[in-house]
């Protein structure tokens, strides 16, 4: 199952080791609804070696603030604690098990 983090420090427990996609979305967000299953299936069927974690913008805005996000979803791809790449918007299952594994 996909964690949603709550606060700051979580966050940072979650992402600072190892490879981890973070969902950047919030409630309201239609496309943000579309992507939420393909996350949670991508999770369930170990598709990728990186943890996914998603953070809603409006309750840990801090987040959202520090990594510069203006649109959402935007996914953040992290290793050990540091971004290695972004895309934002909606992507279908196959092309973001690319983004994720390569």
């Amino acid at each position: 199952m996909v964690k949603h983090i709550e606060t700051t420090n979580e966050f940072k427990a979650e992402t600072e080791k190892g490879l981890v996609l973070v969902d950047f979305f919030a409630t309201w967000c239609g496309p943000c609804r579309m992507l939420a299953p393909v996350l949670e299936e991508i999770d369930q069927q170990n598709l990728t070696q990186a943890k996914i974690v998603k953070v809603d913008v409006d309750k840990v805005g801090d987040v959202a603030a520090k990594y510069h996000v203006q649109v959402i979803p935007t996914l953040v791809l992290l290793k050990d604690g540091v971004e290695i790449k972004r895309q934002s918007g909606f992507m279908p299952k196959n092309h973001l098990v690319n983004f994720i594994n390569q």
